[in-house]
């Protein structure tokens, strides 16, 4: 579905604001509402709106005898009634994004932007911010993704045609002993937020780690495996101190 309409004003207007200071402005303006409420009005100067009201409380119009308008936020008040009224419309709207493919239902364009979704008729997909969309598409027609945890996996943007969780959860699944003292158990990939590698004897205990954005490239001297993330490596626990040692260590060295 797409998101709510924008609607926009456009006239000759007096606009007031009301806050710290009182301003009262009057020219042929247009007012654009976005659906979280933040209000724009713009006039024909600059590209800097005239004046404005970020994400407002409330917003409440009338369209007796042309329109009138005003926005609320805590103690700012932002009124705009028109003299005389040159159009009033509502329009449909979306977040804009850069084109990674095709609708398959609609045939509009996919974007991403916060998740990939479709301009025309709304589908969405989650997808990681760390994901990379390939050309390559998938046999269901969508493209696919390039994704680190632990290894590169390639799926498919639809999480229910091919599953992030289970490649990783095949790959690396019981891969790893859990570290903590006196557990025996393996760390699972379970999906808790995010993806995590979390021991088996929950809630016994509670050993897990979130898995980072990177590829398995060794194993730390606590025996948890290591990853190289685009910051650099690390190891699987985030605070592992014997991680932290070997690092001043080895910058002590230098």
């Amino acid at each position: 579905m797409i998101d709510d309409a924008i609607r926009v004003l456009a006239g000759d207007c007096t606009v007031i604001t009301d806050g710290k200071d009182r301003e009262e402005y009057r020219g042929r303006v247009t007012t654009i509402v976005k659906p979280d409420n933040t209000v724009l009005v713009h006039d024909i100067d600059g590209y800097q709106p005239v004046a404005w009201l970020t994400r407002a409380d409330a917003v409440s119009s009338d369209r007796i005898d042309g329109f009138s308008l005003v926005a609320t936020k805590g103690t700012q008040t932002l009124r705009i009634a028109t003299h005389d009224q040159d159009g009033f419309a509502h329009y449909p709207s979306s977040a804009a994004g850069t084109p990674v493919g095709t609708c398959l239902d609609c045939g509009g364009a996919l974007v991403r932007s916060s998740g990939v979704h479709c301009v025309g008729c709304g589908d969405r997909y989650g997808v990681p911010t760390d994901a990379t969309i390939r050309d390559e598409q998938c046999d269901c027609g969508l493209p696919r993704m390039r994704v680190e945890r632990g290894l590169a996996f390639n799926v498919c943007l639809d999480r229910a045609c091919e599953s992030l969780d289970d490649a990783v959860r095949e790959a690396f699944d019981r891969e790893w002993d859990c570290p903590e003292s006196g557990c025996d158990g393996d760390l699972r990939i379970l999906r808790r937020g995010g993806l995590i590698a979390g021991c088996e004897r929950y809630p016994d205990c509670e050993t897990g780690f979130a898995i980072p954005a990177g590829v398995v490239d060794g194993a730390c001297a606590c025996s948890l495996p290591t990853f190289e993330t685009a910051t650099g490596t690390r190891c699987l626990d985030a605070t592992c101190e014997r991680q932290i040692e070997e690092t001043i260590g080895a910058a002590g060295d230098d």
